[in-house]
């Protein structure tokens, strides 16, 4: 199937989004015998199943105007982000710096491919992240598996 860019739709959207509050982070495309699109979505405060529905009744009439599919049909999601949603932009993860973060490596650090500590500092080539008083990494990104907000169960 082809498709319309995705940063196209993700600002077409955000143009409907914004004013109700609510931001469109990602727009993810499944292909196949069944294709979805999923709409992901943030705000202050939280996203909750309301949200989700005030969003995607806004935004369904005015996808078939823009046709981001060509007329091929397609299911749509909106959804909220989850909480164990890898970064991907690097909105992700300059709004993360100061808070905790999960860190997966490809190859590891100190005999260990999974940290969690603060984020520290973010360009577009590193990561750093503070995991106690005494001990910083400054990651590479290629030796970034994943990364995502901590996630506490306690």
């Amino acid at each position: 199937m082809k498709i319309k860019p995705i940063a196209e739709i993700e600002q077409f959207l955000n143009e409907i989004a914004n004013p109700l509050g609510i931001r469109v982070v990602e727009v993810e495309f499944k292909q196949g015998k069944n294709p979805e699109m999923t709409v992901f979505i943030d705000k202050d405060g939280g996203i909750d199943l309301d949200t989700c529905e005030l969003l995607h009744r806004a935004i369904d009439e005015p996808l078939d105007q823009l046709d981001p599919t060509f007329g091929e049909p397609y299911r749509l999601n909106v959804s909220s982000l989850g909480i164990d949603r890898p970064f991907k932009k690097e909105e992700d993860f300059l709004s993360h710096i100061g808070k905790r973060v999960e860190v997966k490596l490809k190859e590891s650090i100190r005999g260990k491919k999974f940290y969690d500590g603060i984020l520290t500092a973010y360009d577009k080539k590193t990561v750093t992240i503070k995991v106690d008083e005494k001990t910083t990494f400054t990651i590479d990104m290629k030796n970034l598996v994943k990364m995502n907000e901590y996630i506490d169960f306690e």
